[in-house]
């Protein structure tokens, strides 16, 4: 592996952690998530143990070169549609896991899910260079 293309998977490894953490924190507190599964989707329980696996695969697939383009495709998709429970949360006002963040700390929560989705964006791309320098 060539140093760029370690230090891509070093970026891949650090931003794919936190996921797989928060995935796992879905089946080690369901309790936390279950209040800010939009009413409109129904069985919540089900959607905080789908979504804690999906962010567990996903952040495993992003750290794996081979799987990153699509873990990326699939992590941009998901954080896309992860936002609808946070802007479920702010507009009905639901503390998570009994903190409440107000209008600042939703807006923060807000750019950092945009950053997330531009770093995903990123990842992607450059392994889509990674693999077309393969191809070469």
């Amino acid at each position: 592996m060539t140093t760029p293309a370690r230090k891509k998977t070093i970026l891949a490894t650090l931003y794919g952690l936190p996921f797989i953490w928060v995935g796992l924190q879905h089946f080690i507190n369901p309790a936390a998530f279950v209040p800010i599964v939009p009413d409109y989707l129904g069985w919540p329980e089900f959607w905080v143990h789908i979504t804690g696996w999906t962010e567990v695969g996903l952040g495993i697939g992003v750290m794996i070169p081979k799987f990153r383009r699509r873990a990326c495709t699939l992590m941009i998709i998901q954080l896309c549609l992860l936002y609808l429970a946070n802007l479920y949360m702010w507009t009905n006002d639901i503390a998570f896991d009994g903190f409440r963040f107000g209008a600042w700390g939703h807006i923060f929560r807000l750019l950092v899910q945009c950053l997330l989705i531009a770093a995903a964006v990123w990842l992607r791309k450059s392994a889509d260079e990674q693999t077309s320098a393969l191809n070469s």
